[in-house]
């Protein structure tokens, strides 16, 4: 329990600061918004979005197959012995 109130105090310490304290002209996080806006991380961005684009086009066709498949009713288990409810 301790050692939870003590990262959460490193965390709102670290926030705080990183929202607060200037660091040349900008805070913590004014530059790590700075660097994320940059021409270069957006090159990076769109370079990942081609390059995993159609993985993540299977992934969500595998989810909805799955997800379809569940919502189907499942007529191989019935009449089944673990289904039927009957007691020897």
């Amino acid at each position: 329990m301790i050692r939870f109130l003590v990262f959460i105090a490193l965390a709102a310490a670290i926030g705080y600061c990183g929202a607060t304290v200037p660091l040349g002209n900008k805070t913590l996080f004014g530059h790590i918004r700075a660097i994320w806006h940059s021409e270069e991380a957006q090159d990076l961005k769109n370079g990942v979005k081609e390059t995993a684009g159609p993985t993540m086009h299977r992934v969500e066709h595998g989810i909805e197959q799955g997800y379809r498949a569940m919502k189907e009713p499942d007529d191989a288990g019935v009449g089944s012995a673990a289904g039927s409810g009957s007691a020897p």
